[in-house]
């Protein structure tokens, strides 16, 4: 059967502690992965706060899983969701093609534009460290106090 690329989004209880979230991650991928699926990419967003509450919850934690798989993954993976009683929301979807393009593009774009940045900066660190170092003739000018009258 055709592989094809998912994305799910998992909202978590945000009052488990980080081992149990850890926990709770890693039995999402064992279950991806012991059907067929193979993971691209976690997104751990962390604590959020909720536009509203859910399950009693005013902050959920989020992970993003994408991931290539079968479809008849779809169904277990939802089933695991389902019967998790950590699991307070999920959405998952299928990119296109056009959506994975776009993907890789702003995920180039976002490492020249943290290129650039880093390279704008050192030059400003390298000219803090020159205005650091004392000057000489600065030094002895201003090492006697001027007489004014």
């Amino acid at each position: 059967m055709k592989t094809q690329v998912y994305e799910s989004a998992v909202l978590i209880n945000a009052a488990l502690e980080d081992d149990q979230i850890g926990n709770l991650t890693n039995r999402i991928k064992e279950t991806i992965t012991s059907y067929g699926g193979e993971i691209v990419e976690i997104e751990d967003w962390g604590r959020k706060r909720l536009a509203y509450v859910i399950k009693k919850s005013k902050i959920g934690y989020y992970i993003i899983f994408q991931y290539n798989s079968s479809p008849d993954l779809l169904l277990k993976l939802e089933r695991f969701f389902q019967l998790d009683d950590n699991v307070l929301r999920y959405l998952t979807i299928k990119l296109s093609k056009d959506a994975l393009e776009q993907m890789k593009q702003n995920k180039l774009q976002a490492a020249a534009l943290q290129e650039e940045e880093k390279r704008a900066t050192e030059p400003a660190v390298e000219k803090t460290k020159e205005s650091a170092e004392p000057n000489e003739e600065n030094n002895s000018n201003n090492s006697e106090p001027e007489n004014i009258q």
